[in-house]
């Protein structure tokens, strides 16, 4: 293994000594950051998302900034504003919490619609405009948004073209026993996420996203993720397929799944495993008696596309 991949791992590790029992998940999260993607957790209240927030920021080096969103944040919160000086006799631009490196974005659907395209612009186009001016974003720039489940009181529900924005949505979900338990003893937490120890910085994060960007994928791997995609706009239990950003954004999280296994290609059994996080939040199922869910969708279509040999 490589020193990348090596601090790679340490990085991880880290992660888990405060996130307990949730290996997985935080791996997951980790790929879509090298593939420079943001990432939507739908989860109840209390399950460890700012905690997983800081203790990402800690060991990568990040600038780390958490919004706590409600009905009455405005845009100009995230992308900044002009306050009168009056030591200089003019207007000083603030910036807004987008100006960091990792943003946690807690209860995004509960904030207004306007809001909601302020972050939307920060996280496609890595920018952000305030009172006419447009202004650059840093570098590297992730998202971590949570929302509420769908139907909570307070809510507006995402739209499509902003639940597209994220490369992967996932749940984190409440620890098992035995992690629970250790976290009521006092192992993990906030408090010993803020006391994690630097293991990369920004500008290795970029190194190994480029790294990542140079993985190759070969015909057959290619033709596989097409095919998955595809089935899911012509699935009859789906209203709503997924569009090509997912066949980009499954691309980008194989490179990253076969770069942290020590590979430069990628195998059909990287686009397998990703396909469920990638796809999950942009496939809409059809209500009705005897529905599926998407969960049973993505394994049906998983079962019914037959894995190449590379």
């Amino acid at each position: 293994m490589d020193t990348g991949r090596e601090k790679a791992e340490e990085a991880l590790a880290q992660v888990q000594r405060v996130v307990l029992g949730k290996r997985k998940q935080i791996e997951e999260i980790f790929l879509a950051f090298l593939a420079d993607g943001h990432v939507l957790l739908e989860d109840i209240p209390g399950v460890g998302k700012t905690t997983l927030a800081k203790a990402f920021a800690s060991v990568l080096g990040l600038d780390y900034r958490r919004i706590q969103f409600t009905p009455d944040v405005m845009a100009s919160d995230l992308t900044g504003f002009s306050v009168y000086s009056r030591k200089k006799e003019e207007f000083v631009y603030q910036p807004g919490n987008v100006f960091c490196n990792l943003l946690l974005a807690d209860e995004l659907n509960r904030t207004s619609p306007k809001t909601q395209s302020a972050l939307l612009e920060a996280m496609e186009e890595r920018q952000c405009t305030a009172e006419g001016v447009t202004r650059k974003v840093p570098s590297p720039f992730l998202v971590i948004a949570t929302q509420n489940p769908m139907g909570s009181a307070g809510t507006w529900g995402l739209p499509e073209a902003q639940t597209d924005r994220f490369l992967i949505a996932l749940s984190v979900g409440c620890p098992d026993f035995e992690s629970e338990l250790a976290l009521i003893k006092g192992a993990g937490g906030g408090m010993e996420a803020e006391r994690l120890s630097a293991v990369l910085d920004g500008g290795t994060l970029l190194g190994m996203q480029e790294e990542v960007r140079r993985v190759r994928m070969g015909d057959k791997a290619a033709r596989y993720l097409l095919e998955l995609v595809t089935a899911t706009r012509e699935h009859p239990r789906l209203r709503r397929g997924a569009g090509p950003r997912a066949s980009l954004a499954l691309a980008g999280i194989a490179r990253a799944a076969a770069w942290m296994a020590g590979r430069d290609y990628v195998v059909p059994e990287d686009v397998r495993e990703q396909f469920g996080y990638v796809a999950g939040h942009r496939i809409a199922v059809e209500a009705g008696p005897g529905h599926l869910t998407k969960e049973q969708v993505i394994d049906e279509i998983i079962s019914n596309i037959k894995l190449p040999f590379v």
